[in-house]
């Protein structure tokens, strides 16, 4: 199990991804492609393929309780497994740090694209996390088309059961966790701080700020599947500023390592 003090990284599926590396990362040139093996070699795939791990995050809470970042790729029918590699395994990971779903007590869902958010309901069409709010931004859902399948699988039971919590920029729903708009992703994505005091670094669980090391070694290269480029550039830049300037770690969603540091500097001849 990686952890890294109250934040516990769960993945719920490796695969590869349904275009190539540079397909999905238009404009990366070879310096950013060398960067981006050095910092992480295990997602290179064979003839120039992306592999990805699929991870949430838990966060330890007071009295037993813990707060998910993300939901995953969720069960067999779920709306991922059309691209991904679904089912996830998060039960499993969840059952080996713990973790029953009734401890959790708020599911952060930084976005609400099919890979974050599967597990938000079980195979029985029901809430997965019986006693979780679902916390996710307010302009997120109401940029979400309701032909999207997540609209069925994850918007409309959440609000039937009362459990979908909508907020407005940064908000606070615990002490030491701050979510943070990042987004150009999509419309309303969001990160989490975790402000673990002195006992341990802080966290910044990134979503999908940057999905690819590529963006990690290089903040200025678009993913293929970013809403708005120049925003998610952005939010990406901001974010790994943040992340310096507190010294914290970052958690990340699809690199092959669950916890990275955030590079010192950008490449040679990009703005800061």
């Amino acid at each position: 199990m990686d952890r890294h003090g109250q934040v516990v990284a769960l993945l719920d599926a490796t695969g590869i991804f349904f275009e190539p590396a540079r397909t999905a990362f238009p404009g990366a040139d070879e310096a950013a492609w060398e960067r981006a093996g050095r910092l992480d070699p295990g997602a290179a795939g064979p003839d120039g393929s992306w592999a990805l791990a699929f991870r949430c995050f838990a966060v330890a809470r007071p009295g037993g309780r813990w707060l998910l970042v993300d939901a995953g790729v969720g069960p067999a029918q779920s709306p991922a497994a059309a691209w991904a590699p679904a089912p996830g395994r998060l039960p499993d990971a969840l059952a080996a740090a713990g973790i029953a779903p009734a401890d959790v007590e708020a599911v952060v869902l930084t976005h609400l694209h099919e890979d974050h958010a599967g597990w938000a309901s079980g195979i029985d069409g029901e809430p997965f996390f019986p006693a979780a709010r679902y916390i996710v931004q307010r302009a997120e859902v109401a940029a979400l088309d309701r032909a999207d399948p997540v609209w069925d699988w994850t918007v409309a039971p959440l609000r039937a059961s009362g459990q979908l919590h909508e907020v407005d920029g940064v908000h606070r729903p615990a002490p030491g966790i701050t979510l943070l708009p990042t987004p150009g992703h999509t419309p309303g994505h969001q990160s989490v701080l975790v402000d673990q005091g002195a006992g341990a670094r802080d966290v910044v669980v990134t979503g999908d700020v940057l999905v690819h090391a590529v963006q990690l070694g290089d903040p200025a290269v678009p993913y293929s599947h970013e809403r708005d480029r120049r925003t998610a550039r952005a939010s990406r830049e901001d974010l790994l500023a943040l992340a310096r300037r507190r010294g914290a770690l970052l958690a990340t969603a699809h690199l092959t390592r669950a916890f990275v540091e955030p590079p010192a500097e950008t490449m040679p001849g990009r703005r800061p």
